[in-house]
């Protein structure tokens, strides 16, 4: 216990980082939430114009995602997190001169390629900069900045939005993201200067995702599949049940359980392992998920959002850390790029296919269908377990950092 005290997770690194993440996710959800309205209320856009808007982001997200690792390699992370920084910035303030349709999907486009780039700089920085015997908790923490961005994001652009123009709220937004840029520039940051010589040949594979990262991150993406009946439909879901006025608070509940619970669950997988957070945040997950399956209550209907914040917001920082311990230290970018690579295109597939489920069978079927599918995904996690036993972490990952 001495020996994890005087390694201190939220050292001025670590808090720059922490606040450089969230004034990108801030951004990213604000606009996620708002640009939607502003499609089909000032361009006079149908609905799927509207989600097309949404998905045009994460489409380049995903494909630059793979290359975001030897980036980071190649120019150092916090050299490549400033500059991707930037250009996140100034395409943000580009929306307030955008008035057209194309122009703005072009936009969205190039915007998720900076938001693809500087994300995942901000988790290899995080996972670099806690210390190597608390980066369950660290890298746990760190998630909170996500957890705070998804409820204050879309609270700033809906709030503004009943008392200003789309203008002031894009402004408001880029002024946001520039504050992220300072912390960014003035943090304390230390390259993982790599020993071994960087060697140049042709692009390969590996340059671009870790085959040791990949089971973990496969599994994950089976999670974000899950999950995106959740952020995809819960909203409508709502509406149906004429529980509208509760679904703004569904958030809010998800996110406080999040972080309350966020500096245990850390603790525990550092101090047990992962399989005793991993296994109980899937059955709370599924339990979230089947109480949307029968909910007609508000009281039900928030109680769903405590169990899937619960499980879910446990689930996806272990096995980002996961990914992140399954191969050697300076590989750690590729290794958070393959994770999250595999996480956007596991919320992009599921966004598409469980549409086609809900216009079949309903939200309902929906939900108790996620939940079942769950038990799947579990033991999709207990095979990938099962394999790694025997194999020990790589020895950088597993030496003290006194």
């Amino acid at each position: 216990m001495n020996k994890l005290e005087k390694q201190p997770i939220w050292t001025q690194g670590f808090i720059s980082i922490f606040l450089s993440n969230f004034f990108i996710f801030l951004a990213f959800y604000g606009l996620l939430t708002s640009l939607p309205i502003y499609v089909v209320e000032d361009l006079g856009r149908s609905s799927v114009d509207a989600g097309l808007i949404v998905t045009i982001f994460l489409l380049s997200a995903i494909i630059v995602r793979p290359f975001s690792g030897k980036l980071l390699q190649d120019f150092g992370k916090k050299r490549t997190l400033l500059v991707s920084m930037l250009l996140f910035t100034i395409s943000s303030f580009l929306y307030l001169w955008i008035d057209n349709y194309a122009l703005l999907l072009v936009l969205r486009f190039i915007h998720g390629i900076w938001f693809s780039i500087a994300t995942t700089a901000t988790g290899a920085i995080a996972a670099d900069i806690v210390p190597i015997k608390r980066r369950g908790e660290g890298l746990g923490y760190f998630a909170m900045s996500m957890n705070l961005a998804v409820v204050c994001g879309p609270f700033l652009a809906l709030t503004l939005l009943q008392f200003t123009s789309f203008s002031t709220l894009f402004l408001t937004l880029a002024i946001l993201i520039t504050i992220g840029v300072l912390f960014t520039a003035f943090s304390k940051i230390k390259e993982v200067v790599r020993t071994a010589p960087i060697e140049k040949k042709r692009l390969q594979l590996q340059d671009l995702l870790d085959g040791k990262a990949l089971p973990i991150a496969l599994v994950g993406s089976l999670v974000a599949f899950t999950y995106s009946s959740v952020i995809s439909f819960i909203s409508m879901y709502a509406n149906e049940l004429e529980l509208l006025d509760a679904a703004s608070f569904f958030f809010v509940v998800f996110a406080v359980v999040m972080i309350v619970s966020r500096p245990f669950s850390g603790r525990l997988f550092d101090a047990k392992g992962p399989n005793i957070v991993i296994y109980p945040a899937l059955g709370f997950f599924m339990i979230g998920l089947l109480l949307l399956s029968i909910t007609h209550t508000t009281f039900m209907f928030l109680l769903a959002g405590a169990f899937i914040g619960l499980g879910y917001g446990t689930i996806v920082p272990c096995m980002q850390t996961l990914a992140v311990q399954s191969t050697e230290h300076h590989r750690s970018g590729h290794a958070t790029a393959t994770f999250f690579t595999l996480f956007d295109t596991g919320i992009a597939a599921g966004s598409f296919v469980l549409g086609i489920v809900v216009a079949q069978l309903g939200y309902e079927t929906l939900y108790l269908l996620g939940g079942l599918f769950l038990i799947f995904v579990t033991f999709a996690y207990k095979f990938v377990q099962n394999r790694k036993k025997g194999s020990p972490a790589p020895l950088e990952w597993r030496e003290s950092s006194l």
